[in-house]
């Protein structure tokens, strides 16, 4: 009769080989985790506990404790309190450790205490691929994501929030009141109330003493929320602020992840954490971080309209950037049935524009709006115009031409040439940010403040394109090019 496999007896003396080595292969993705950081210049990018103090305790060193966060994100052990558990028990963390077990208060503080130097460590590695050769094409598409924080819906307060929240203790307060006069009234005239009927009142005076106490703390907050800059205030971590996603009617409290990823390999190339909820401002910081990354002349980057801004736009030629984004279509001519600016052809040979009608509107004088010079164009056709009311309810259509318009024009250009950019945009920029949720959870980030959130996101963005590259080129050659 066929038997079960039999497992090896507990008591047995021996388990493991008896060279710690021989149990961690050739292939074994911790290897290339363990030669990366042995590569590194620790002091130079500005790690604590490089050098040894005189006095004390022996402290640990911060290669062993780099390497050890460094195999967590990679295995979604993001925790200090697991990656604590995980030194005790993990063959690979004991290999890759030397069998160091730091206590999570130690590795805690090593993420937090040394943030920018893990920020350096994660654009050091951008800097291994470009080496490589796997960042030989100067193009990324940017986009922007928002990030769940370490902090509830509720205790995050808004002037609109409070508003809201106030009206519901006012409805809440008149049911509580109603409920009261509806308990008086079912005892009769010198007749003692019920133990039930006491219960209930006893309760209700409870919730009303509770919703109270909560208006007093609303005005308190809302105190200090229109004292705030940005009048919003978060609780439980300060730096992080309500934003709207694109759900119809939802948001959360987060933060705005942006990230310039390159369009062949899927590379994260740049990146940077704001608690700005919109990204019409972050184009040429992160075009100006890709390109310096990449080490290019030129660099083209492809972006949605959500990024559309003329000044940004006009950042991005200066600094060598062709943009490629498409135009919002934010005209009330349009939305109103009329005739938009984009039905008026600019002929810049004569400095005039086409109208529909076939006239020509002439540069009559300069505005200044917002801080920016406008040209404004127009005719005196217009009031015997058969197409007037299709086109302004005005005495005559004025349009507006921004004194860098040029650049505008340009990337509307890029894009009626290349119509496919905007899909090459969605396909290279989402892979990164859905590859990056799923691995954070559905909290995301652990940490609290702007710049130890920046600390995770490097951590996270680092492991990501370290399991990119390992599987675009295999350990072992990834290995070569770091000895190399």
């Amino acid at each position: 009769m066929q038997g079960f496999v039999q497992g090896a007896d507990r008591h047995q003396t021996t388990l493991l080989p008896e060279c710690l080595d021989d149990w961690v292969d050739e292939g074994n993705s911790i290897r290339a985790v363990d030669v990366f950081v042995d590569a590194l210049e620790l002091r130079d990018l500005g790690f604590d506990g490089v050098d040894p103090a005189a006095t004390g305790r022996p402290a640990y060193h911060p290669s062993p404790l780099l390497k050890l966060y460094i195999y967590g994100y990679l295995n979604r052990v993001q925790s200090s309190r697991r990656l604590e558990r995980e030194a005790g028990r993990n063959l690979e963390v004991m290999w890759l450790t030397g069998r160091l077990a730091p206590d999570h208060k130690t590795i805690a503080d090593f993420r937090k205490d040394n943030g920018a130097a893990i920020k350096k460590v994660c654009a050091q590695f951008v800097e291994l691929c470009r080496r490589m050769g796997l960042l030989a094409k100067a193009s990324v598409a940017i986009d922007g994501s928002k990030f769940k924080a370490v902090n509830s819906r509720d205790n995050n307060f808004t002037q609109g929030k409070i508003q809201r929240r106030q009206k519901q203790i006012e409805e809440s307060v008149a049911r509580y009141m109603s409920q009261l006069d509806t308990a008086d009234r079912q005892t009769a005239a010198g007749e003692e109330p019920s133990e039930t009927l006491l219960l209930t009142k006893t309760r209700l005076r409870e919730k009303l003493a509770k919703l109270e106490e909560e208006v007093k703390r609303l005005a308190a907050i809302e105190k200090a929320l229109l004292a705030s800059p940005d009048k919003q205030i978060s609780l439980t971590d300060p730096d992080c602020r309500s934003m709207a996603t694109s759900g119809r009617g939802s948001g959360m409290v987060a933060y705005n992840v942006q990230s310039a990823v390159d369009t062949t390999n899927h590379l994260i190339v740049a990146h940077e954490v704001t608690n700005v909820g919109t990204d019409r401002s972050q184009l040429a910081t992160m075009a100006q971080a890709a390109k310096a990354a990449l080490r290019s002349d030129h660099l083209d980057v492809v972006a949605d309209r959500g990024y559309f801004k003329g000044e940004e736009l006009l950042a991005c030629e200066q600094a060598g950037v062709a943009v490629t984004l498409p135009k919002p279509q934010t005209s009330g001519a349009k939305s109103a049935g009329r005739f938009g600016k984009p039905d008026f052809v600019y002929l810049a040979k004569d400095d005039v524009y086409r109208c529909p009608a076939g006239e020509k509107l002439a540069h009559h004088f300069t505005a200044d709006e917002d801080g920016q010079k406008m040209r404004i164009y127009l005719t005196k056709a217009c009031r015997t115009c058969p197409f007037k009311d299709q086109c302004t309810t005005s005495n005559e259509r004025r349009i507006k031409r921004w004194e860098h318009e040029h650049v505008v024009e340009a990337a509307q250009t890029r894009l009626d040439q290349n119509p496919q950019a905007m899909r090459v945009r969605r396909e290279t920029v989402e892979h990164p940010f859905a590859t990056l949720k799923m691995r954070m959870g559905a909290t995301h980030f652990l940490m609290k403040r702007l710049p130890n959130v920046a600390t995770e996101m490097a951590l996270n963005v680092l492991a990501y394109n370290l399991t990119r590259v390992m599987n675009i080129v295999g350990i072992k050659p990834l290995l070569v090019a770091i000895r190399a």
